[in-house]
């Protein structure tokens, strides 16, 4: 799939059928779209939100847009935080987790002496501690030099940029909290996405600055879990309780993660009757998803996987990464034929309320699903 630069036309009908598509996801809307005061600044972050950071990072000490939860200061400190990544020729998947980190140590105020609140000598947007190496206080608080230490420091992990933002930051903060990260993820994929024209849906560990193909994973974390076709729609008017897409594939196809995260479940679904037999092909009527995997990822996002050829690869409680495999598709369970059927919940809701459209969710993580890109 080759995928090109938006053209004016061509993004206008992208954002339409997107927000058309998000009427089932209000809330990823919100994100993209809130805390706009005019016209023209509502257009430069609709084209931000579908390019792939062919513009560059905004200047700093431009007029930078206004972003939920988030005053002036702080938006223009995550701009210094994306654009000394840039100038120090790292991927934008750094910028994503260098900003994830600041979002949890700072909520990106440049800190300064916390007195009796602090008990120790960290400063900054990233609470770095002179006392451990990191710089003198004024330097510290310097965001250009704080950003620069990071990202030196992160560059030394063997394998950052497949690791899970979490991993990755505490592996250079080496905090009390090392779990605390995850749940910026997609705030600071959001933020790079608008101060750096969509720099988040590009390869995350490339400078090309291109989108993210089939296969390859965006510098949000997601990549397609099978590059293929997309078949039967979610909640389309021929199955309006089909909670998420077919994605076709033939058998014993790998499917791998869409994203980091800790397996929440492996079984085999029973099917209408009760029965566990997914070691044999399925048929329509059956009922069931089959051997199928479920995935909890950062910001409360889960995952559904269903209809593999064979019990999967992974366990229950397992962290799995971006990318990496879980089966392999077939048609166990309510299936006509091998595919992957594939699934996106919101606020960690396994039911039918928490299902999302995963073509929209996808998209806008920068992993779009067959065509959709």
């Amino acid at each position: 799939m080759t995928l090109r630069r938006p053209r004016k036309v061509v993004l206008l009908i992208a954002l339409v059928t997107t927000l058309a598509l998000l009427c089932c996801g209000g809330t990823v809307t919100v994100i993209l779209f809130s805390g706009l005061n005019d016209k023209d600044e509502q257009a430069d972050l609709s084209a931000a939100a579908f390019g792939c950071g062919e513009g560059g990072p905004i200047d700093p000490n431009a007029k930078l847009p206004n972003i939920d939860d988030y005053g002036a200061q702080q938006v223009r400190n995550a701009a210094i935080i994306i654009n000394t990544g840039a100038k120090m020729k790292l991927p934008p998947r750094a910028w994503v987790i260098a900003v994830a980190t600041a979002m949890q140590e700072s909520r990106l105020v440049n800190l300064g002496d916390l007195g009796a609140r602090n008990d120790h000598d960290s400063l900054g947007l990233f609470q770095q501690r002179p006392s451990s190496g990191w710089g003198t206080p004024a330097q510290v608080r310097d965001p250009v030099y704080a950003s620069t230490k990071f990202y030196e420091k992160l560059k030394k992990i063997p394998g950052w940029d497949k690791k899970a933002l979490t991993r990755a930051a505490q592996a250079v903060q080496i905090s009390a909290y090392p779990d605390a990260y995850a749940k910026h993820e997609q705030a600071a994929t959001q933020m790079v996405n608008k101060l750096a024209h969509g720099a988040a849906n590009a390869v995350g560990n490339s400078v090309s600055m291109v989108c993210a193909a089939g296969g390859q994973i965006a510098a949000s974390g997601w990549t397609d879990p099978v590059h293929a076709e997309v078949g039967s729609a979610f909640r389309s008017p021929e199955r309006p309780n089909h909670q998420g897409v077919d994605l076709i594939a033939s058998r014993y196809t790998p499917i791998v993660a869409a994203a980091s995260g800790i397996v929440s479940m492996v079984k085999c679904d029973e099917d209408f009757r009760g029965r566990k037999t997914c070691n044999v092909d399925g048929y329509p009527g059956k009922g069931g998803c089959g051997w199928m995997v479920e995935i909890q990822h950062a910001g409360n996002v889960m995952t559904r996987y269903c209809h593999m050829v064979q019990r999967p690869f992974v366990q229950k409680n397992q962290k799995v990464e971006a990318g990496q495999v879980l089966g392999k598709v077939g048609t166990s369970g309510n299936s006509s034929g091998p595919h992957l059927h594939f699934e996106v919940h919101l606020n960690n809701d396994r039911s039918s309320s928490g299902a999302i459209n995963p073509v929209s969710f996808m998209q806008q993580h920068g992993a779009p699903l067959g065509d959709a890109g």
